[in-house]
């Protein structure tokens, strides 16, 4: 058993307390605050520290897109074919990256990995620690959602090629055709059942649709303008699909209308500069306004396009922007946990969650605090 004792604790989903964090055996959390600690428990001094749990990201490229590395090292889009639902960000980690050593070092513990947005469906993401020598090591779901992306990307990368998508009405018929050929061959895996001469040849594009219709596997939409995020909303009441706005960032125009979707806004990457038309409304605010509107929300840095270890800097700016700082807490810990489907083992410091924490010198929203130790399931993965 492992005992952190003495220090301020960061629940997230209970408040902030002093005591200890006890942590058993098997990497899960057994005590939280006041306690007897154990007298065969090892001890790390957290006198003076803040311990919160490991910070996560609901959509980043991490092992995917290498940093240092042109075209070796770009793995995320598979640019020839704008429907590539059986792609997966899986097959493409380089778990030894920089990038996600980097990740680890500042306190993030985890991320959901998804392809790129260059194809109208882009293939499957996977939720992963930051931190394996292999990717069975690193994976903690492998259902991540299905990558789909609106707007100007699709457009620019299929336009230069001379082939459809080349507007955002063929973007979104696209979408909704491959929906329909999944429907159809769900309806001929039915008939099958009773007559087995009448099963289709297996489809590996269309089975994946058919987990999306079928709500087996979320759809992560990729939208940064009004127009855009409305077109997602409305193919995902269309065919019933989960679905999560990605970027969002023009979201703070159609709060009522993401309310009432009742969809999550993974809002970012803010950080940045304004590189195309579609984020010429970037904004701090949106976090700010989406969650007064009621609109749950989670920070992402896009990373690589930012570096994921500025999570707290981000949430630190949104807090300047008027998020309430236990919101902008939640937004990279236990709100992307939610959206994963992961809160039950990770994103709060709870009695019987897995222990992913980072222990910092001073308040992590403080771009002066350091992250100390890492720790994963209990383990000891980084030594400030």
């Amino acid at each position: 058993m492992l005992v952190i004792k003495n220090a301020t604790l960061y629940t997230i989903t209970d408040g902030i307390k002093q005591g200890s964090l006890l942590i058993d055996d098997q990497g899960k959390i057994a005590g939280v605050g006041e306690f007897d600690i154990p007298e065969n428990a090892a001890v790390i001094d957290g006198t003076g520290k803040i311990v919160m749990p490991g910070m996560i990201d609901a959509h980043g490229h991490a092992g995917v897109y290498e940093e240092g590395l042109g075209f070796e090292g770009s793995d995320g889009n598979e640019m020839t074919d704008p429907i590539t639902p059986h792609m997966r960000a899986l097959d493409a980690i380089n778990p030894h990256e920089d990038g996600i050593s980097e990740a680890l070092r500042s306190g993030v513990t985890a991320m959901c990995v998804l392809p790129g947005s260059a194809n109208v469906v882009g293939g499957q993401g996977v939720v992963v620690h930051l931190y394996g020598n292999t990717v069975e090591e690193m994976i903690i779901k492998e259902d991540g959602g299905l990558k789909v992306a609106f707007g100007e990307n699709p457009k620019r990368v299929y336009s230069g090629q001379k082939k459809s998508p080349s507007t955002r009405m063929a973007t979104a018929a696209l979408l909704r055709d491959n929906l329909v050929k999944a429907q159809n061959y769900i309806a001929k895996m039915e008939q099958a059942k009773a007559d087995p001469d009448k099963k289709p040849e297996r489809d590996l594009k269309l089975e994946v649709l058919a987990r999306a219709l079928k709500r087996e596997l979320p759809v992560r939409a990729h939208a940064h303008r009004a127009d855009d995020i409305m077109t997602a909303l409305r193919i995902a009441k269309e065919f019933n699909l989960d679905i999560s706005i990605e970027h969002c960032t023009e979201g703070h125009k159609i709060t009522k209308e993401l309310k009432e979707a009742g969809v999550w806004a993974i809002v970012g990457p803010t950080l940045s500069n304004r590189s195309k038309v579609e984020l010429q409304e970037l904004s701090f605010n949106t976090l700010r306004v989406l969650w007064e509107a009621g609109v749950p929300v989670t920070i992402t840095m896009d990373h690589p396009v930012v570096p994921v270890g500025y999570l707290p800097t981000v949430a630190g700016y949104a807090v300047k922007a008027g998020l309430p700082y236990e919101e902008a807490l939640k937004a990279i810990t236990i709100n992307p946990a939610a959206v994963l489907g992961i809160d039950d083992r990770y994103g709060s410091l709870e009695v019987g969650k897995m222990a992913d924490v980072a222990v910092w010198s001073g308040d992590p929203l403080d771009i002066q605090s350091q992250v100390e130790q890492v720790l994963i399931h209990g383990e000891v993965v980084y030594q400030r």
